[in-house]
C-alpha cells in the first residue's frame, strides 16, 4: 500500500509541472514549435520524437475542420476554444486534471491539415497527446471514406 502511494505521489509531481511549466504559443495563423520535453507532438516537428504525420485534406477546408470539430466535441472532456476558415484550437482535459492543447491548421498548397497536441504543464504524457491524435485521425479518416463512398453513388 505504501508503495502504490509512493508511485502516485511521484506521478502526480512528474505530469503536474513541479519539474517545470511547458510554454504555448497559441493563434489562428501558426503553430508554435514542441519544446525539448516529450509531452508533445506535431506535424511541423523536425524531430523524430515529436513527428507526427498531418492528416490529408481531401475535402474541403471548411468541411475538414467541421467534421475535426465534430470528432472533438464528441470526446470527453473537450472545449473548442475557435475555429476560423483554416484552423481549429481545442482543450482536451485529463482524467487528472490536466489542460492539452491541440491546434490544426489547414495548408491547402500542401493539401495536409498540419497538428499539433501539447501539454500544457508538466514534462512526461506518457504518450497521451500522441494516442490522443491517431484517435481523431483514425475517426476522421473514417469519415472521409465515407463521404468519398456517399459522393461516389451520386
Amino acid at each position: 500500500m505504501k508503495t502504490s502511494i509512493n508511485i502516485s505521489i511521484l506521478l502526480v509531481m512528474l505530469l503536474s509541472g513541479c519539474y517545470r511549466t511547458v510554454q504555448i504559443n497559441l493563434s489562428q495563423s501558426g503553430m508554435a514549435p514542441c519544446p525539448d520535453s516529450p509531452n508533445c507532438v506535431s506535424s511541423l516537428s523536425e524531430n523524430t520524437r515529436h513527428k507526427i504525420e498531418p492528416f490529408p485534406l481531401h475535402i474541403s477546408a471548411g468541411q475538414s475542420l467541421n467534421s475535426l470539430r465534430q470528432i472533438i466535441a464528441s470526446m470527453e472532456r473537450t472545449e473548442i476554444l475557435w475555429m476560423s476558415d483554416r484552423s481549429l484550437l481545442a482543450t482536451f482535459k485529463t482524467k487528472m486534471g490536466f489542460v492539452d492543447d491541440v491546434q490544426f491548421l489547414i495548408d491547402e498548397s500542401r493539401r495536409v491539415i498540419h497538428v499539433r497536441s501539447a501539454s500544457r504543464d508538466g514534462y512526461w504524457d506518457l504518450g497521451v497527446n500522441r494516442r490522443r491524435i491517431e484517435t481523431i485521425r483514425a475517426e476522421y479518416q473514417r469519415r472521409i471514406q465515407d463521404h468519398q463512398d456517399l459522393e461516389r453513388k451520386r
